[in-house]
């Protein structure tokens, strides 16, 4: 089965094309970061017109690259939740218009089973059930993953996401967007244990996240300096607030693991690009004598194969929708 695939919940319009959930044929993405970068972060509006602008040739990019037309597509699939609305709007009417045109089944996907799902591109072997973390800009959650389709979340974030915290952070550091890949370049410059950083603790749930204070932290730290009239070595204030960061994010799931006995582990979302991260959970699982499965680096970040992968399980699973499929800038992981 050859699905078609359109990703639009953020700044990046991707298309796909997939097959069997397994196999990527082609996977284009139009990136926004250089726009963006200007205003220190995604403006909500400008991404929309952007995804408005490069759709169609996204896609036709897509199809050229797959080697076929439109017409022997078996199924058009679109990311409908969660995500900035205005951005997911354009990507779910399009793939609505798209498969009526062409008669084809319409499946909607949630973003964050797309990442989960960009494992089963990396890893033919893998298959439910297993443990997920998964870390972004916008999410921060460790789900079990029951089946394709069956998902419940454990532990989540209370307040900003790892990404995000990474972004903010960054911006007060005086980096660049997108903020979190230019803090782990300048972290690799820096010093840990020059600075001293709380590490955030949610009463009552040992699994949960909270960001919110690492990011205040740093910020707080800034603001002394400047008050002081004293210089901050920004490289290794980038490396203390990145090693807590991902020290946060491997002691969670190493407890859900010890929690739930989950025997294969893995690892999903933007974040899951950091270099620390990818190996602080490498050591937690080989340590528990678990298995880790981790993306590659080009299915880290949003991108439309992943959606393609998992629309192959939600259409087998019995799911798809008509034309009043409408998008949702907030929805839970395990709503269908």
């Amino acid at each position: 089965m050859r699905i078609l695939a359109i990703e639009s919940s953020c700044d990046e319009t991707a298309a796909a094309v997939i097959e069997d959930g397994r196999k990527v044929l082609s996977n284009v993405v139009n990136s926004q970061i250089a726009e963006h970068a200007k205003y220190g972060g995604v403006v909500p509006e400008i991404a929309s017109r952007r995804h408005a602008e490069n759709i169609v040739k996204v896609v036709d990019s897509a199809l050229k690259d797959a080697g076929m037309t439109a017409e022997e597509l078996d199924a058009i699939a679109v990311t409908y939740a969660p995500g900035l609305i205005g951005a997911l709007l354009v990507g779910v009417n399009f793939a609505k218009g798209l498969a009526a045109a062409l008669g084809k089944p319409l499946i909607p996907v949630h973003h964050l089973r797309g990442h989960i799902a960009a494992n089963y591109l990396a890893y033919p072997e893998l298959e439910p059930p297993f443990l997920c973390l998964v870390a972004s800009g916008g999410h921060t959650h460790i789900i079990q993953v029951k089946s394709y389709t069956e998902f419940e979340t454990i532990a989540r974030t209370r307040d900003d996401a790892t990404g995000e915290a990474f972004d903010k952070a960054a911006r007060a550091l005086g980096f660049s967007y997108p903020g979190g890949v230019n803090l782990e370049k300048a972290a690799k410059n820096g010093e840990i244990g020059k600075y001293k950083l709380p590490i955030p603790k949610v009463e009552g749930s040992e699994l949960d996240f909270s960001f919110s204070g690492l990011k205040t932290a740093v910020i707080n730290i800034i603001h002394r300096a400047e008050q002081k009239n004293e210089e901050i070595d920004v490289n290794s204030l980038a490396a203390e607030f990145q090693d807590v960061a991902t020290e946060i994010l491997s002691d969670h799931i190493k407890k859900a693991i010890e929690l739930t006995g989950a025997e294969k582990i893995v690892a999903a979302g933007g974040v899951c690009a950091n270099g620390m991260l990818r190996e602080r959970l490498e050591k937690t699982c080989n340590g528990l004598g678990r298995t880790l499965y981790i993306p590659p680096l080009r299915f880290c970040g949003d991108n439309a194969a992943m959606i393609g992968a998992q629309a192959y399980y939600e259409y087998l699973a019995g799911k798809s929708a008509d034309m009043s499929l409408n998008a949702f800038a907030t929805m839970d992981i395990s709503e269908r």
